[in-house]
């Protein structure tokens, strides 16, 4: 079907309808990754001052005992973060096709959490048992709430002995790529990990001491870990999630600004040609209603030229 001036135009404004729209989720998504950058930050120094806590608490302990070999009696947890929306490329399919590949690696019966309903969709096509669905917070603030929830569920499903072992896959920000999909174990504690802390010097001369009895402030202060880790994986699996999306709409607007370029193009070529063929119609009109026996020597060759020119 052939365009004309009035599609073309249609075309035209409808594009740069698109360009605006993609702009904007730009933008948004360029502040929102510094928002998620920054609270990782921010994280820093709390997670120092819960591992310092631990360490004093570890000083005196055995490290945690090895997992049973038998997979029969392991049963792993994991928590896999998505998103909720699209336009974000690959990011989903990364995540999920590095926790499949992990998760089968491992002895045991996995039961899988997703964060993110197209991450979920992913699991379960892929055939894994995924036990629970949670909505990915919009905002830093919404992130607190959903960790909560993670670790309400997770402790639940604990107390029934349902999962020895809890692990996170996420998306985290690289330098060289826009992300990568990372695993971290949560729990049980790692040894070489457990006996780390417990070695850490302590950062003042003052001898720390432990107030409120051992065992009861050292599980406040696991639980404290497993927030912390939890938030700051949450947390870059969102910057992951908008820079994913930036670059989708980098994508999207390089693509349109060569659609407008050609639309544009085509418009202008359509127009000029309509234009020549009105002028060759004025032409051959005007030389139909001069008969040649009427007019002077020379003065339809004369006239058509001025009209040309």
């Amino acid at each position: 079907m052939n365009d004309t001036t009035a599609s073309l135009s249609r075309k035209i404004s409808s594009a740069s309808d698109l360009q605006s729209v993609v702009r904007t989720m730009k933008a948004m998504a360029a502040s929102s990754i510094s928002q998620y950058e920054r609270s990782v930050r921010a994280l820093t120094d709390y997670s120092r001052t819960v591992e310092l806590g631990l360490g004093v608490c570890f000083r005196d302990r055995e490290p945690p005992a090895d997992l049973p070999r038998n997979a029969d009696m392991r049963s792993i947890g994991a928590v896999v973060f998505g998103s909720d929306q699209g336009l974000v490329g690959q990011f989903n399919d990364v995540v999920a096709d590095h926790a499949i590949r992990c998760l089968a690696d491992m002895p045991g019966v996995p039961k899988v959490w997703a964060v993110g309903e197209r991450v979920h969709a992913r699991l379960a096509d892929a055939g894994l048992p995924v036990k629970g669905l949670f909505n990915v917070p919009n905002s830093v603030k919404a992130i607190t709430p959903l960790i909560g929830h993670i670790l309400v569920g997770y402790e639940t499903r604990q107390e029934k002995v349902e999962s020895d072992e809890l692990y996170l896959f996420y998306n985290r920000p690289t330098a060289g790529a826009v992300y990568g999909a990372v695993d971290q174990r949560l729990l049980p504690l790692d040894k070489i990990w457990y006996r780390n802390l417990a070695e850490r010097p302590w950062p003042t001369r003052n001898v720390p001491e432990v107030i409120g009895g051992g065992n009861a402030t050292m599980q406040v202060l696991i639980r404290e870990y497993l927030f912390v880790s939890l938030f700051r994986a949450c947390a870059e699996s969102l910057a992951s999630e908008n820079a994913s999306r930036l670059a989708a709409m980098e994508r999207a607007d390089t693509n349109i600004d060569e659609l407008l370029e050609n639309l544009i193009a085509s418009f202008h070529r359509l127009r000029q040609r309509g234009i020549d063929e009105e002028l060759f119609d004025v032409i051959s009109g005007f030389e139909a209603l001069i008969a040649p026996d009427t007019r002077p020597d020379g003065q339809s060759s004369a006239m058509i030229d001025e009209l040309s020119f």
